[in-house]
């Protein structure tokens, strides 16, 4: 009987789609067809019968006879609570007493009847065979009711006991059943336990810098049957966190900081969940260093791998601090307040914190000198009907894929770069502005090296060349403003940078620079050599006769065209020829001609009637 999993299941399916009027309209459906199934509907035509009570048999056979009943008085609740009041109470009035009433008796009615009566029938363990963990969620569950119905009656001290027991028991419950579970138990208390502990803490004036654990081991009931259960099992469960202390994989206790330092400013960590969660990312932080020491010959992916162990801890510690910021702010404390100003200074702090691990992860992943150098990858493969393997020296095309992969990186390291200026208080730091414009200076000429050595594997010399003279222009920029911390080797790599990578990036990429340059000239006394072999050679028109053994597509023709003799046929006119006086043939034109004329006369004289027929 999973009591836990179906209150948050069934919650999540209705809430996602409307809000708890709708969700208690899906319970009441579920209730009819319950009914339904256990035979506890009248018949038709028959006076209404009373249900007879739900006994540990009956549990035992179906879990649905009590656990809907309390969620649709519990949602019943939540909507009378939770919306508006009616138009009838008056829209600035708010609710009557009689509707407050209403509403505290049905989650009274929730938690005093069914879900009371479901934690009495599960302790009968022989007939319902529940175990230890059914038990403590049902308890849960009851507390959880209990809790808000104080919570609604202002009564402080009681909310706080009820949510502290509630608390203990889902805490226990999810470190017992492991990281399957666990999402579904954070849910339950990020979302209605831990900020009504923290709201009630408020009302009772504790100290913001009491953490929610220490709240719950000082309220928790140590003599209930239920926390005499667990603490039976895990002696150590309510130990009380007040001294903010940590054990660690080793076994040695690590205090919670209490101040945190930024750019020569220590305020104090006043929110406690933000000191604890810095106090986890100085752990991992601790055991990344280690590793890098013990694993020096790991793959790039391996050790980047290990950065998510201190990424994660990162984040919370940022999401903790602007969780801190915010309810300062819905409280209505100004800018001003000097609480404000350090939550402010640490979420800075913080924040930059985590883009550098970002970054170093990057780093990390971008391979030697971080991706300066370009080493060649060689891989084995398996020839056919060779059982040997061969090692095959690494293609252009997969080369090409590396270096757009760092360009990928680059890309991402210079936009979190830029999301650091918009931190607060870092517009104002004119000093620190610089560091941060010479760091993105190193990786922009890191960004424009790969892009270079992509033109070069594709032959284009003249782009490699004015992307290498661009990325030699910002490692200069780099290389005059070092990061003003000093890092070791020994230290994981994340957004400080040495002078001597600074100094060692200007020197590579001068060297490309002078060999690209001198490769370009090769190609200019080249290109020109050839282009004055060509212009000596004549055009494919004026060797026809020849067989082309190289046609050179751009030199067909003589273009534009030059004045010049070219051999033609010559052009016979009949008609002219024969009047036409040569020398030699001005007698044999005459007697042509006479002939001619006579013969015209002589036929004109035989014609007789139509063209030549007739008498």
């Amino acid at each position: 009987m999973d009591v836990t999993n179906f209150i948050v299941s069934q919650r999540e399916k209705a809430l996602l789609v409307g809000d708890y009027a709708s969700y208690r309209k899906q319970l009441s459906r579920r209730l009819v067809v319950v009914r339904k199934k256990l035979h506890y509907t009248s018949t038709k035509g028959k006076k209404y019968a009373a249900r007879p009570a739900v006994t540990a048999e009956d549990i035992a056979g179906n879990h649905e006879h009590v656990t809907p009943n309390a969620e649709s008085a519990n949602t019943h609740t939540a909507i009378q609570i939770c919306t508006p009041a009616p138009a009838y109470f008056g829209a600035s009035m708010g609710p009557s007493d009689a509707y407050e009433v209403n509403a505290f008796c049905r989650i009274r009615s929730s938690w005093n009847y069914w879900t009371n009566k479901l934690v009495d029938l599960l302790k009968d363990k022989g007939v319902t065979k529940a175990t230890l963990e059914t038990l403590l969620e049902a308890r849960a569950y009851y507390l959880s009711l209990r809790g808000a119905i104080e919570f609604e009656k202002r009564s402080w001290e009681d909310c706080l006991r009820e949510y502290s027991e509630a608390r203990f028991i889902y805490t226990t419950l999810a470190q017992s059943r492991g990281p399957k579970h666990e999402d579904l138990f954070r849910d339950l208390l990020n979302t209605t336990i831990d900020p009504s502990i923290r709201y009630a803490a408020y009302q009772l004036k504790l100290p913001r810098t009491t953490s929610i654990d220490t709240i719950v081991s000082r309220y928790v009931p140590r003599n209930g049957e239920f926390v005499r259960e667990i603490l039976r099992e895990h002696p150590e469960a309510l130990n009380d966190p007040a001294t903010a202390q940590k054990k660690t994989p080793s076994g040695n206790a690590e205090n919670v900081p209490k101040t945190i330092e930024w750019r020569s400013r220590v305020v104090n960590l006043e929110d406690a969940a933000t000191a604890q969660a810095l106090a986890v990312v100085s752990n991992a932080e601790s055991q990344l260093s280690s590793f890098m020491k013990s694993n020096s010959d790991a793959a790039p992916q391996d050790k980047a791998a290990a950065y998510d162990e201190v990424l994660i801890p990162s984040q919370d510690a940022v999401d903790a601090t602007k969780t801190a910021i915010e309810e300062l702010s819905a409280e209505g404390i100004p800018q001003g307040d000097r609480r404000m100003q350090a939550l402010q200074i640490t979420r800075t702090a913080v924040n930059y914190a985590l883009v550098g691990w970002r970054i170093g992860r990057n780093r990390i992943l971008c391979g030697k000198q971080d991706g300066a150098l370009l080493e060649s990858e060689t891989h084995k493969k398996p020839r056919k009907g060779d059982r040997g393997k061969t090692s095959q020296e690494e293609s252009t095309g997969r080369k090409l894929t590396r270096l757009r992969e760092r360009v990928v990186l680059y890309d991402s390291t210079l936009q979190s770069l830029d999301s650091v200026k918009e931190l607060p208080g870092v517009a104002a730091d004119q000093k620190f502005v610089e560091e941060l414009e010479a760091k993105r200076a190193y990786f922009a000429a890191l960004r424009c090296l790969a892009i270079a050595r992509s033109h070069a594997l594709l032959s284009q010399t003249k782009n490699a060349l004015s992307l290498l003279s661009r990325a030699l222009d910002l490692s200069s920029r780099a290389s005059f403003h070092p990061s003003s911390t000093q890092t070791s080797d020994t230290k994981p790599p994340n957004l400080d940078i040495t002078p001597a990578q600074a100094s060692n990036l200007h020197s590579l990429l001068q060297g490309l620079v002078s060999q690209h340059r001198a490769l370009v000239e090769l190609r200019n006394i080249q290109s020109a050599s050839s282009n004055e072999n060509t212009n000596s050679v004549p055009p494919l028109i004026e060797r026809l006769d020849q067989y082309p053994n190289d046609v050179d597509l751009a030199k067909l023709v003589t273009y534009p065209p030059k004045m010049e003799p070219i051999p033609v046929k010559p052009l016979f006119l009949d008609v002219a020829f024969n009047y036409i006086e040569y020398p030699g043939r001005t007698r044999k034109i005459n007697e042509k001609a006479v002939n001619g004329v006579e013969g015209a006369k002589g036929g004109e004289e035989k014609k007789k009637g139509w063209f030549g027929f007739g008498r």
